[in-house]
């Protein structure tokens, strides 16, 4: 059984990390809005996006599509762009998406595929090394940076479509979380290059004719990897807010499991202290009896 000074020094202890917690929360609290805000801010961009080349990509097919949009042809090289956080106690979070990616890789190794990692974010670095160690490509830090930004998605779309058009594969997937709330972030894998073509075009409420200038060809072949930028942007925009849900969430649950710890432990040094200060009474008054 702990003695006295032992519980006393646990409760202390338990009692510092409660603080610590309870501010990390906070904290995670305070960004959440503004990365809530930012992720929310961008679907609405990336929708309309979506829909203007859906509109473009109905004028234009066979050889004269794009090669992000008509593809190599092959569906033989698949590589997983996974986007996880660069910080740890955000709960499952980062285990849930390279879960996910695991899930994925397993899927098309399975059907014969090719499968080859690019990581962004450190903390799912690790665990997909150890399960998959000769498909590691390349990896993306983000750690240097405060925000990930358009920046960084330029760089890592850039990167990406650049070994596209050199050959290194045939369709990428982007392995991301979607924010919901501060207890759902659901991982999401999205095909993004060669850039899925919409089943049907969206029809124009008014009925009039659009015609663009230049030619569809050319204004595809600059939306296109526009398009890849902005759904890599959007991924980093949810996993920041994704990470600063689970992580308040994570906090909270730890403040809340570090108050019950606190109580048994108050609980147990008391009667601890009772049971010591009943043993001495006792000690006394046999000594007292015996003179």
């Amino acid at each position: 059984m702990a003695s006295l000074k032992e519980l006393k020094g646990r409760i202390t202890s338990v009692k510092s990390t409660q603080k610590i917690t309870k501010a990390k929360q906070m904290v995670a609290a305070a960004k959440l809005r503004k990365a809530q805000a930012r992720a929310e801010a961008a679907r609405p961009y990336a929708e309309r996006l979506t829909s203007v080349m859906a509109s473009l990509a109905s004028k234009v097919g066979g050889d004269n599509a794009p090669k992000l949009l008509a593809g190599t042809g092959s569906d033989q090289r698949h590589m997983l762009v996974v986007v996880n956080t660069d910080k740890g106690l955000c709960g499952g979070l980062n285990a849930n998406i390279v879960r996910a990616a695991s899930q994925k890789a397993r899927q098309l190794i399975a059907d014969g595929k090719d499968v080859e990692l690019y990581l962004v974010g450190r903390k799912g670095r690790a665990p997909l090394k150890r399960n998959f160690p000769e498909r590691i490509g390349n990896q993306f830090d983000t750690s240097q940076v405060r925000e990930p930004g358009f920046e960084e998605a330029e760089q890592i779309a850039s990167e990406v479509i650049g070994m596209f058009e050199d050959g290194k594969f045939d369709v990428a997937h982007l392995v991301y979380p979607v924010f919901k709330s501060a207890l759902a972030q659901d991982p999401t894998v999205q095909q993004i290059v060669p850039v899925p073509a919409p089943e049907t075009a969206p029809s124009d409420d008014a009925g009039a004719v659009v015609e663009y200038e230049p030619g569809e060809e050319e204004i595809l072949e600059e939306l296109l990897p526009r398009y890849v930028k902005t759904q890599v942007f959007g991924a980093l925009l949810e996993i920041a807010a994704s990470e600063q849900g689970a992580s308040m969430t994570a906090m909270d649950n730890a403040t809340r499991n570090a108050g019950d710890l606190i109580q048994k432990l108050t609980i147990q040094y008391n009667r601890s202290r009772q049971a010591a200060i009943t043993t001495e009474l006792v000690e006394i008054i046999a000594g007292a009896e015996a003179l």
